[in-house]
């Protein structure tokens, strides 16, 4: 520890960026400490040096070149000073403990103890301590740190190691030399180029009868590799092991059944450098092989698919057992039916064929094709005994008699060639869901007993799988039903905006979702548009959907503006939560716009919906900058209004994120392109809609619901408004009545000229009573129906009450409620508003 610190070249090249790593340490420079003293002290390296930061732990080179890897780059690695203070600090390093080269340049390294290391010795007589090492996280990390120096200089080298094996470096050097080693499991090793590169002992034993002596390259040659090069390929490129794939390898009438497990080997940096196979001989024929095919049939029935997992068994099948396979359903499996209880004899539909599968690829044109009906067979004892779960061998002869020796049947039935079949009925819990058959005609060898076996078992879980698809389609159907009859009319028509909507439910093992939206009429010939999405699947989606969609129906009704319509919605769903037996499984978000043909306002508020796009008359494309708040059941948070100006003729889509896929950024680009091209101004919003979905490419099965709103807006012609302020003076209501009369005369709707003049009397008189000193605003609309509005600066609401006989006022709202088909009152910014509505013909 007290050398005198002197140059070293050695040093400086570690520090040097120009130079190569290979060139940090070198053999005759540096040499292992016997002599090191503490253990505990080797933290405190001591060596003279300056803070160096930077040029080693750069990945590249300032001019952008890559430098050659050192051999210690994937090594935690710190250099000290005779201080113990750091003068180099690599980028392994800073992986290990989260700190920077700049944290570390001039500080002592025993900052880094979390307690002191325990002492160890390396049996070359090397320095070597384990210590506990505190991260920048403030976690604790046990390393092994070994201690090198160079000779003559005062600084040390540290290098920070994982705990290992014995001597912490040489395990994994260990495991590879006893795998090579071993006589019990062949193993070879390939290059990156599938090149043959060594094999153990133990490969020779396992080389086929007659096999020539390259018999193990021709399993990864280009021309005659197949299957097996194939599953090299992938191993190489993706780095996933493959398990116990069986191989048959030799001359025709000596096969020999291997099988080979493959997984890549990378370097130390990282680097795949090629693969290793080991390779064990399938000594009973039977057994291996149909323990990889048990295997691959817990892929049977993922899809939750009916027709997918006839295919699933297809593709277990052939090869496995013959070389020709075939599945049939009757129609009522296929048409999502339950199927009635019973034995193929008694099933009353003709079953039809749903999958077939030939080992060549192609499936002769005369058999029974894919979606054709399959020819009843009369009942024979053999088929009887087997009705039901029983497996059928059957060889040419006996299927021929089965078949009543009818040449048509044969022919549409048996493979040219065919020798030996299994034949076995999809039967559980007392129906029949199909039946399947499996036929060899390559070679001679019959069906045995483990085959059977094997036949029963696919069929048997095959059969599980589609009652478990069925009894999911069932419950899929009936949420489906559910949701679309909670939904409303796929279009409306009103003055504001002209409306269509799509739902699409999940496809495959997605159950029905709580996707919805709604468009209705308010005040003043005001349209509510919303768009909801509820978190789940299910029926109980669909229940909560339900509830959500009553209440913003409801909360709109009260003419809340959209930011306090969704506050109270929010309120609602944090109320369920607390009802819920599961909080997190009640939620979702909502998009709610308020559309005014008269003002030719927008207004919406958002809860973490996405924005709706925007299409002008002219046919450009944006998206609506709302401000998405929390979602529903957040709470806390305010909702923020976005008011837009939309022209007639604009076209406003509002959707939920199924429509946007996985990746929404790419979803929304993809949705503003295909609404550019469709030319939305032309056309009604229906074919808008159903091109729109054409062009989205998971429409077809889409992962999760689709829900899209389209609104078509509209406005009041201004010769159909009339305006008139008037001051807070009682005097002000004869003119009021003057001016209504003269313009319903103008109108031509002189049969309310006494219903409307009641109605304005009454309204503006209490307007003025409680105006508080400011002016009452009279607006007439004329629609399909006549709307009457008066506001005021008053915030109080008016309410309907029954006057008694003896009161002299109090009849006022009561005669107008009587007047019109509808009334109400809503707050506005200025105060209120009290409107109604009459229709266009006489009382």
């Amino acid at each position: 520890m007290g050398r005198t610190a002197r140059s070293s070249g050695l040093i400086s090249r570690a520090h040097g960026a120009d130079r190569a790593g290979s060139d940090v340490l070198r053999p005759s420079g540096w040499r292992m400490l016997a002599e090191a003293g503490n253990p505990q002290q080797g933290i405190h390296l001591s060596a003279r040096g300056r803070p160096l930061v930077g040029p080693s732990n750069s990945p590249e080179r300032p001019d952008g070149a890559h430098r050659s890897r050192s051999a210690l780059e994937g090594v935690a690695t710190a250099m000290m000073d005779e201080h113990g203070r750091v003068t180099w600090w690599s980028r392994a390093a800073q992986d290990m403990l989260g700190w920077t080269a700049a944290d570390m340049a001039g500080q002592p390294a025993s900052r880094l103890l979390a307690e002191p290391g325990r002492a160890g010795r390396r049996s070359d007589g090397a320095a070597r301590c384990r210590a506990r090492l505190r991260q920048r996280s403030g976690q604790v990390v046990e390393v092994d740190l070994l201690i090198a120096e160079a000779d003559g200089s005062a600084e040390r080298l540290v290098l920070m190691l994982m705990p290992g094996g014995p001597d912490g470096t040489d395990q994994d050097r260990d495991v590879a030399r006893a795998l090579l080693a071993q006589d019990g499991i062949g193993v070879a090793q390939f290059d990156m180029g599938l090149g043959l590169v060594r094999t153990n002992a133990a490969m020779e034993a396992l080389r086929p009868e007659d096999a020539e002596d390259d018999w193990l390259c021709r399993l990864t040659a280009r021309d005659g590799g197949g299957a097996s090069r194939a599953a090299f390929e992938l191993v190489a490129a993706t780095g996933k092991a493959v398990a116990s794939l069986v191989y048959e390898v030799g001359p025709l009438g000596r096969v020999t059944a291997l099988a080979l497990s493959c997984f890549r080997v990378d370097d130390q940096f990282g680097t795949p450098v090629g693969i290793m196979v080991e390779v064990s001989r399938v000594t009973d024929a039977g057994s291996p092989r149909h323990a990889d095919t048990y295997r691959q049939a817990f892929e049977i029935g993922e899809s939750l698919d009916v027709v997918q997992v006839a295919e699933d068994l297809m593709a277990i099948l052939v090869p496995a057992l013959g070389d020709y396979a075939t599945v049939d359903y009757p129609d009522d499996v296929l048409e999502g039916r339950d199927p009635a209880p019973g034995y193929p004899g008694q099933v009353a539909s003709a079953p039809r064929r749903v999958a077939v599968r030939a080992a060549d690829g192609d499936w002769p044109s005369r058999l029974i094709q894919v979606g054709e009906p399959i020819p009843r067979v009369a009942e024979t004892p053999e088929i009887a005994a087997k009705s039901v779960g029983g497996v059928l061998a059957a060889d040419a002869e006996l299927s021929r008699r089965i078949l009543g020796g009818d040449p048509a049947l044969m022919r549409a039935f048996l493979p040219a060639g065919m020798h030996d079949s299994l034949g076995c009925p999809l039967y559980r819990g007392g129906r029949f869901f199909g039946y399947a058959a499996v036929y060899r005609t390559s070679t001679a060898t019959p069906f045995d007993e483990t085959d059977i076996k094997l036949m029963h078992d696919l069929c048997g879980r095959t059969a599980t799988a589609i009652d478990n698809a069925f009894r999911f389609a069932r419950e899929h159907q009936t949420a489906v039903v559910l949701q679309r009859s909670l939904l409303p009319p796929a279009a409306t028509s009103s003055t504001a905006a002209e409306t269509a909507g799509v739902y699409l439910p999940a496809g495959g093992a997605v159950s029905v979702g709580g996707d919805w939206f709604d468009a209705f009429d308010l005040s003043s010939l005001r349209v509510g548009l919303v768009v909801g999405d509820v978190v789940g699947h299910g029926l109980e989606a669909a229940a909560t959907m339900a509830r959500l969609r009553t209440a913003v129906q409801t909360l709109a009704d009260l003419d809340l503006p959209p930011e306090e319509l969704l506050t109270r919605l929010d309120d609602l769903v944090r109320r369920m939560q607390r009802e819920a037996s599961e909080p997190d499984s009640v939620g979702g978000s909502c998009l709610f716009a308020v559309y005014d043909p008269v003002s030719r306002v927008c207004q919406m508020a958002s809860a973490g919906h996405p924005p709706p796009a925007l299409i002008t008359p002219e046919g450009d494309v944006g998206f609506v900058p709302v401000t998405p708040g929390p979602l529903l059941g957040v709470g806390d948070n305010p909702f923020d209004v976005m008011s837009v100006t939309l022209r007639p003729g604009s076209t406003l889509v509002m959707y939920t994120d199924g429509l946007l896929g996985r990746d929404v950024g790419r979803g929304s680009e993809l949705l503003k392109t295909a609404l550019a091209e469709l030319s939305p101004a032309e056309g009604g919003l229906d074919s808008l809609g159903s091109s729109l979905l054409a062009r989205i490419p998971h429409a077809e099965h889409p992962p999760d619901d689709i829900t899209l709103l389209l609104a078509r807006t509209d406005a009041v012609p201004e010769g159909s408004m009339a305006t008139w302020e008037y001051p807070a003076d009682p005097a002000a209501v004869q003119n009021a009545r003057a001016h209504v009369n003269a313009q319903l005369e103008a109108w031509g709707l002189d049969e309310l000229l006494f219903s409307t003049e009641l109605i304005v009397s009454e309204l503006v008189t209490n307007a003025i009573r409680y105006a508080g000193g400011g002016p009452v605003v009279l607006r007439l609309i004329l629609d399909r129906v006549l709307v009457c509005e008066v506001s005021d600066p008053s915030s109080t609401q008016p309410r309907l009450r029954r006057a008694l006989t003896t009161d002299e006022g109090g009849r006022g709202l009561f005669l107008v409620a009587q007047l019109t088909t509808r009334w109400g009152s809503r707050y506005t910014e200025r105060g209120k508003t009290i409107w109604t509505e009459q229709p266009l013909t006489a009382f």
